[in-house]
């Protein structure tokens, strides 16, 4: 891929906007860049847990706008993220929100598979489009992607979840080289197992599980250095990538004894 501009600074984000910011990774890094002097825009859809991590941010002195927004409707996104721009020009976006379904013996269900891609697909396209086009008219800006490991692999029993993050991972490493010399940063974000309400109703062991918080400082690291990929933990990454690289032949037998959600 072509260097990035030399004028892209993504080591100290003044004003950013982070969609699904009610909970899990998504609140914990709306706490993470929380601090005097920085401006949050957050988006959610639980509005008490919203609340709540809007009111930890501003005991921190960050500046906060937060709102309940479906990220699945693009006319109420594109209005929501124009307006927060016109307010002050976001210098980061990171499309968070993301769902997953319990799956059962059965695997996902049409419907489970079609909310899924709703909200996993184009709620990140419909988070990134508006922001990307404003960043580009100016020459500055970064986007970050909420992807996952499970993006290397399609997996049993959450077949629509995997191809909605391979399909959010690639498309933002697609986007990476487009705008780089453009002035805009992109990174995907790849993680493992972390505590969330999404991976609470998991009842089987979850390798390497790490906190939101732990995860947020990573992810926060990775955006300041402006790294393409930011996959944790390594030793799931490396395993994850490797089950991609694999023949299917070799791994679906083993793919197929994983444990299941309930």
């Amino acid at each position: 891929m072509p260097p990035l501009a030399a004028s892209v600074r993504t080591d100290r984000p003044q004003r950013i906007l982070i969609t699904g910011a009610s909970s899990g990774i998504g609140a914990a890094l709306a706490l993470a860049y929380a601090e005097r002097g920085i401006g949050l825009v957050l988006g959610g859809r639980d509005l008490p847990r919203l609340a709540a991590t809007e009111g930890a941010c501003r005991a921190r002195g960050a500046e906060v706008e937060a709102a309940t927004v479906d990220v699945t409707d693009a006319g109420a996104m594109r209005r929501w993220i124009e307006a927060a721009d016109d307010r002050a020009p976001l210098d980061l976006v990171i499309a968070n929100a993301g769902i997953s379904a319990g799956t059962g013996t059965d695997g996902e269900s049409e419907a489970q598979a079609r909310a899924i891609f709703a909200t996993n697909i184009d709620g990140v396209v419909n988070t990134v489009w508006p922001a990307l086009q404003r960043m580009e008219r100016r020459g500055r800006g970064q986007v970050a992607l909420m992807s996952s490991l499970a993006a290397f692999r399609g997996f049993p029993g959450a077949p629509a979840y995997c191809g909605s993050k391979a399909a959010v991972r690639v498309w933002g490493e697609g986007l990476r080289g487009e705008y780089a010399g453009k002035g805009v940063a992109v990174s995907v974000i790849c993680p493992g197992y972390v505590e969330s309400p999404m991976t609470a109703v998991n009842d089987f062991p979850m390798p390497l599980l790490m906190s939101a918080e732990r995860a947020a400082g990573i992810v926060k690291r990775g955006l300041a250095r402006n790294r393409a990929r930011i996959a944790f933990p390594f030793p799931m990454y490396v395993a994850a990538w490797l089950l991609g690289a694999l023949p299917p032949g070799l791994t679906d037998p083993l793919l197929r004894r994983l444990p299941k959600k309930a």
